[in-house]
């Protein structure tokens, strides 16, 4: 078996998919992006092509190491992201040509269902209350929200306090028999973070992500001392090097994103790793339904697993929503918070292809907010 063409499609509301085509008729599907440098990730994938036509697909670690490391410059967000994409596909194939799932494929399933998240409110959160007991009702048991807008460096009493005060009113309107997991997205300072984690400790969350940004995590030892919260971190480190320092500092959590980090191939070895420090995988996953399916894919095979991230209506999504790229919207049912395992070959899934097409005449160019304080200076978004 041979790969004969590898075509890229920008679909909204800001993904990228890969097709990728053997001369036996088996299509495999990846998501190789990184939100708001799609059209970057797409250059990349082209490039990394010239090698991989005329390639059997199902060397798929023999391409992961020539994709990663044979073109001398390493690493960094864009091209783990083009390898990921590219790793998903041929998983894809792998599967599809075994007639099996890839999980199968990965030593079997360890568990039978994958407990799910449910993200609540939007960038600058308010009224997350009453969201949170909505997506209870409808049968999950763990919601997700942003903790903060932005923060200056040492927010005043009053900002520290509406942060604490937002997660309350979740707390107390999902109960103690169900989680609630507060993001930072990075905008609180090392300073911030220890003045507001111990104000949460009370209201137990399932655990904080991103308490500081990646460049900061050579603090994070600091903080996972000063606090009981169970800390995460991930979604912005983009291979097993990456994670090396932050898995001893003393994290509960990592967030490793199979669009980001290297695909099914690099996320089972990060999984792997992590389970070694105690740390328990919760993988990133605010993207489409190629890059969920990887992930759940990888949530059946994985021990250490603790609970997905998906983006069935997030604020992200405005347009075009993760089911609309699906002939069978089956595997994204999720039954009263968990999505059961699926027997279906390769990813699990059935792309519509002419979806996809016809999305992609549209295509997009999402860009992430740029923020300011209000004295004009940059602020984390």
């Amino acid at each position: 078996m041979k790969i004969v063409s590898m075509d890229t499609f920008l679909v909204p509301p800001r993904w990228l998919f890969l097709r990728i085509r053997t001369d036996e008729g088996i299509t495999g599907w990846g998501e190789p992006v990184v939100e708001g440098r799609a059209e970057t990730v797409r250059a990349a994938v082209s490039e990394l092509s010239d090698y991989l036509i005329g390639e059997d697909p199902l060397r798929i670690e023999d391409h992961w190491q020539v994709l990663t490391k044979g073109g001398f410059y390493r690493g960094g967000p864009v091209l783990s992201s083009a390898v990921a994409g590219i790793d998903q596909a041929l998983w894809d194939i792998a599967g599809k040509a075994a007639g099996l799932p890839v999980h199968a494929l990965l030593g079997g399933p360890v568990r039978d269902r994958v407990r799910m998240y449910a993200w609540i409110g939007g960038d600058r959160p308010a009224d997350v209350a009453d969201l949170a007991r909505a997506q209870i009702a409808a049968g999950f048991t763990a919601v997700k929200m942003n903790g903060s807008p932005e923060l200056t460096p040492i927010d005043t009493p009053s900002r520290t306090r509406e942060v604490v005060e937002r997660v309350a009113a979740v707390r107390e309107a999902i109960g103690e028999d169900n989680d609630v997991v507060v993001d930072f997205h990075g905008r609180m300072s090392t300073a911030m973070a220890r003045r507001l984690l111990p104000l949460l400790e009370p209201l137990m969350p399932l655990f904080v992500e991103e308490a500081v940004l990646p460049e900061h995590s050579g603090n994070l030892a600091e903080l996972a001392r000063g606090t009981a919260i169970p800390l995460a971190t991930g979604e912005r480190l983009y291979s097993r090097w990456d994670f090396r320092d932050v898995l001893p500092a003393g994290i509960a959590v990592a967030q490793p994103d199979v669009s980001h980090a290297g695909g099914i191939s690099e996320v089972r070895r990060i999984a792997a790793m992590a389970e070694a420090y105690d740390v328990a995988m919760a993988p990133h996953c605010p993207l489409g339904p190629i890059a969920l399916a990887a992930s759940l894919q990888l949530a059946f095979a994985t021990p250490n697993f603790l609970i997905q991230e998906q983006s069935v209506g997030i604020h992200y999504n405005q347009g075009n929503d993760v089911l609309d790229y699906l002939l069978d919207r089956t595997p994204f049912h999720f039954e009263n918070g968990y999505a059961e395992r699926g027997t279906l070959p390769g990813l699990g899934i059935e792309i519509d292809s002419d979806a996809v097409e016809h999305a992609a005449e549209r295509g997009h160019r999402w860009r992430n907010p740029v923020w300011r304080h209000h004295d004009g200076s940059f602020a984390e978004w």
